[in-house]
């Protein structure tokens, strides 16, 4: 009988004990996560300013003796062309994206809101195209851009761009669910056809999901290093410039990696200053 009155307080203990262990698990796990994250950059930034004979003799995780040292930002700008390789991914960027919206979003619409036979098929197929892995298919792929004479050409890594994101078709379906048919009723009460519908109702309505696509698909296209490097030889992209510092004989890694800075930094920008996007179109098109 007397051990009774210490029972409640050992059980609060536990669920104090474990509540404890369990911040500090997930604490842990974050700071291991958020080191191995970041100590890659870290030996980005240092190698960045670093001159060949420093970077030879010292380690990665060594600081620079001098971080005014940009000779390796402005040779990896001058001799890697990286400004041609800027517009030309702004280029295929822009088309891409618009593409990809036009395509995802009428897609979309006519899968949500048209009744055909084969319609279960569409969506099996679309289902296995995102299971199979792309590299099993790129001799096909090369065949058939080759023989559109589209090899070497903007054209041929905008082609692949739009007609490879089934992800935007999906989210923009997510999307479209959670706008009410009847408001399709009433506007083609009003005189208004489909293309109506879909130009003055749907795709405004679209907006988050517009801008989910646009970062992804964007940040998507401007890391992407297997396409331009195989589709479009001749021109030099932005993850594509900093091939030419590596040769089988000498590899410049300090200018490789001012330039992957150089590269890294828009990209970071933006996804700053857009994630809420992502997040909220996301969730909203899950919920929804």
């Amino acid at each position: 009988m007397s051990i009774s009155p210490r029972t409640p307080r050992t059980g609060l203990g536990l669920i104090r004990f474990r509540a404890v262990s369990a911040a500090t698990a997930k604490y842990l796990s974050l700071i291991l996560a958020a080191i191995c994250t970041l100590l890659p950059m870290v030996a980005i930034l240092f190698a960045s300013f670093k001159p060949a004979a420093e970077y030879a003799k010292t380690g990665a995780l060594t600081p620079p003796s001098n971080w005014l040292n940009l000779d390796n930002f402005v040779k990896a700008f001058v001799e890697g062309d990286m400004l041609s390789g800027f517009v030309n991914t702004a280029i295929v960027l822009a088309v891409s994206l618009v593409g990809t919206i036009f395509i995802g979003s009428m897609a979309a619409y006519a899968l949500d809101r048209f009744q055909f036979r084969g319609k279960g098929l569409v969506f099996a197929l679309f289902l296995i195209a995102t299971l199979v892995p792309s590299v099993t298919t790129q001799v096909a792929t090369f065949q058939l851009i080759n023989g559109l004479g589209l090899f070497d050409t903007k054209g041929a890594l905008i082609l692949l761009f739009m007609g490879t994101d089934i992800i935007a078709i999906y989210l923009f379906l997510q999307f479209m669910a959670s706008i009410p048919i009847s408001l399709d009723e009433a506007a083609m009460i009003d005189g208004a056809n489909r293309w109506t519908v879909y130009w003055r109702i749907i795709l405004p309505l679209l907006k988050p999901a517009i801008a989910t696509v646009v970062i992804i698909k964007g940040i998507a296209v401007y890391n992407e290093f297997y396409m331009p490097y195989l589709y479009l030889p001749s021109e030099g992209m932005v993850s594509t410039t900093l091939f030419n510092f590596k040769s089988a004989t000498n590899t410049q890694w300090e200018v490789i990696a001012a330039g992957t800075l150089l590269v890294i930094i828009p990209s970071l920008i933006a996804f700053l200053l857009l994630q809420k996007w992502i997040y909220r179109g996301l969730i909203a098109g899950a919920v929804k």
